[in-house]
């Protein structure tokens, strides 16, 4: 059998690590080939990661993006389609909510090629997040949903999805912190900031609700500042254009730094007081790893982490929200439980995939 993967971002990077390791492991009868969109093109947001994360180089690489979600998932439609019909595959497996896995999905239920979609049921139920249409409409074009919790499966329920499609398998994500946790590595500049470990608060800022518009990057920045404590800010190229578009000055306090390999990540993650995103993936890394997290968004998707405690909403618009979150964000936490599954996600995947 053939598996047509798909990947284009940071996240899926990762998820795909411990998935084609437990095909390998598990599925002999299984020949993955690996599709690279360049969704993510930077090489320190993408290439780095497949050299970290064992993760073969891909054998096609589209080298699409930098354009509009509209441009990205347009061309990727096409490029795809081409290599599907090239490469004849049984299922197309893709990765959670960005533009490559809706156009993969797309392109692979035109050619009536099931789809297996890693990370379904996801809702934050806010419509205008590009992400939720995209996580949305794949679940509705997969033949095979792998659940990480009860949640998601209850979301793919209530949207009328057939039960026999639906497997809650627990999230892979746990399964990379606990493989990749051994190998962390401290970057090689964080001794020349001269902070303590456990003092700083680690950053980071993508999503276009917030990177596009500047009241709310100037909330961020403002709160970062407001908080009192050092920061280390892992810029987003992109975050990192508009800011300077925006005429908006980075605090004394936050300290930019270029982005950082999975590895690296995780040792910050380790080693800071608590994490500040608007990531979805950061945020579960925080939980993985036993820190509170302030999430930059108005929802999440992960909402058994605010109800456990160990995360708190701080919309930017919202005016004193971050500091403070930041400040009390120990007092909430609860004791680590296994709310994404066991560590065996992606074994399960790889055994339940059906052969076609």
């Amino acid at each position: 059998m053939k598996i047509f993967t798909v990947i284009g971002a940071r996240p899926q990077f990762i998820k795909a690590a411990v998935v084609s390791r437990a095909l390998k492991a598990h599925r002999p009868d299984v020949r993955e080939v690996l599709v690279h969109t360049g969704q993510h093109f930077d090489e320190n947001m993408s290439d780095v990661f497949f050299n970290e994360l064992d993760i073969p180089h891909p054998n096609h690489n589209l080298g699409i993006g930098g354009g509009t979600h509209g441009q990205n998932t347009g061309r990727m439609i096409e490029r795809l389609e081409a290599l599907m019909i090239e490469e004849a595959p049984d299922q197309v497996m893709v990765y959670g909510d960005t533009d490559s896995t809706l156009a993969a999905a797309l392109a692979a239920a035109k050619l009536h090629v099931p789809v297996v979609h890693v990370e379904a049921g996801l809702r934050s139920f806010n419509p205008s997040m590009p992400e939720e249409i995209n996580r949305v409409l794949t679940d509705h074009l997969a033949t095979q949903l792998f659940a990480p919790t009860e949640s998601a499966r209850l979301n793919l329920h209530d949207a009328g999805i057939s039960p026999e499609k639906i497997h809650v398998v627990g999230d892979v994500m746990y399964d990379a912190a606990l493989l990749y946790k051994g190998r962390s590595r401290k970057p090689i500049w964080f001794d020349a900031l001269e902070m303590a470990c456990a003092e700083f608060v680690l950053c980071t800022i993508h999503r276009a609700e917030n990177a596009d518009h500047r009241n709310r990057m100037k909330g961020i920045l403002n709160g970062l500042e407001n908080a009192a404590r050092p920061v280390i800010l892992p810029l987003h190229p992109r975050t990192r254009k508009n800011l300077q578009s925006m005429g908006l000055n980075i605090p004394k306090n936050v300290h930019v730094v270029t982005p950082v390999g999975y590895l690296e990540m995780i040792w910050l993650e380790l080693n800071c007081y608590c994490v500040v995103t608007d990531s979805g993936g950061v945020q579960k890394e925080a939980y993985f790893h036993g820190k509170p997290c302030v999430t930059l968004r108005d929802e999440t998707e992960w909402t058994e982490l605010v109800f456990a405690g160990w995360n708190v909403l701080a919309p930017p618009n919202k005016s004193g929200a971050l500091e403070a979150a930041i400040e009390s964000a120990w007092d909430k936490t609860s004791e680590l439980t296994q709310l994404y599954g066991d560590g065996n996600a992606a074994t399960k995947i790889a055994l339940a995939i059906d052969v076609g």
